[in-house]
């Protein structure tokens, strides 16, 4: 259980729309993990969350460190997550647990600063994957300022342009591997880069590039916006990127829900998040969205059931067409599920 249910509970709602068919792009599984609000988070956990009153019917698992080799050499070791994640894939599919497909498809990790001979990990990580395996994330999140957590692999500033990096990067393509684009919203000129580098590497682009509002940032909002809606416009006309539309309630994003004596409903959290739905979905279009949980990460801030809704109010006016590919088509078609 979240160390936060508690507080959580005191905003209850119905689920806004529950036959909407959704697949949720991002969320984690992991255990032991005591530095957030859901320190376990396994079949059990998720699917008290997907049960919570909305249509989910997959998922994409997105790499989040847990339960790589204990032995081994280094670079191969992150092949125990996806085995690992893959076996709870495998559970969900036996139909025991319900009809969603729990990690329907899995991205994982690979060391890319490693150069070109990362390729044999990323064999191993399709193998290991059985069909599920679709893509990595390498983590290049990185501010100058120590008020703001960098990334566990430990990037060099502008990690994205580094020779060595591209190299490594270069791998994915030939698999039919996709890349997922996490990093700070100073840094997105860096992926912008990189996409027009590898015009044929699919590109998704996560939580709206992690606009920060904590440390050097904080009280900046309008700053930072301005710079991000310059930065989210260039990074559109890359035709090989796609936009993950959430993972804004963490605390590195400097709304500070967690610290208000009751959490958001879902028309506060869409109304204080609206501005960067709206240009990142004017610039990329519906083809190019998918709404994302970001789950357990983004429980500091709301339930699962709240965090739908959000999205649901936010898109109260789209046609039924426009919903389709924000809650789920654009999700299964990037993923290839």
């Amino acid at each position: 259980m979240a160390t936060n249910d508690a507080w959580l509970d005191q905003v209850q709602e119905e689920p806004l729309e529950p036959d909407l068919p959704i697949c949720d792009p991002h969320h984690h599984l992991w255990e032991f993990r005591t530095e957030r609000v859901e320190p376990r988070y396994l079949m059990d956990e998720i699917l008290k969350d997907i049960n919570s009153g909305h249509n989910i019917v997959s998922t994409v698992f997105i790499e989040c460190g847990a339960m790589y080799k204990a032995d081994g050499p280094v670079p191969m070791r992150v092949v125990g997550e996806t085995e690992f994640v893959n076996g709870i894939a495998a559970m969900s599919a036996s139909g025991l647990y319900g009809p969603c497909r729990v990690a329907a498809g899995i991205i994982g990790t690979a060391d890319l600063t490693v150069g070109a001979d990362i390729s044999e990990v990323l064999d191993a990580q399709i193998a290991a994957g059985g069909g599920r395996f679709k893509g990595i994330r390498h983590g290049v999140t990185w501010d100058a300022s120590d008020e703001v957590a960098n990334a566990r692999t430990n990037p060099t500033p502008h990690l994205l342009l580094d020779e060595t990096f591209r190299k490594g990067f270069a791998q994915l393509v030939p698999r039919g591997l996709s890349f997922e684009g996490w990093c700070y919203h100073p840094q997105i000129p860096d992926l912008v880069d990189l996409a027009r580098a590898f015009p044929d590497t699919t590109i998704i682009f996560n939580h709206f590039g992690g606009p920060i509002g904590v440390g050097p940032y904080a009280n900046k909002r309008d700053a930072v916006f301005k710079e991000w809606t310059a930065s989210v416009t260039d990074l559109a006309a890359c035709p090989n990127v796609v936009a993950k539309l959430g993972g804004i309630n963490m605390d590195v994003n400097g709304f500070a829900w967690h610290e208000n004596e009751r959490p958001p409903t879902s028309e506060e959290l869409c109304e204080a998040t609206r501005p960067f739905y709206e240009h990142t979905l004017a610039q990329f279009g519906p083809d190019r969205c998918l709404f994302e949980s970001n789950f357990p990460v983004d429980k500091i801030t709301c339930s699962y059931n709240v965090l739908w809704n959000s999205f649901k109010r936010f898109s109260a006016g789209f046609s039924n067409a426009e919903k389709a590919k924000l809650f789920h088509d654009t999700a299964t078609r990037v993923y290839r599920l």
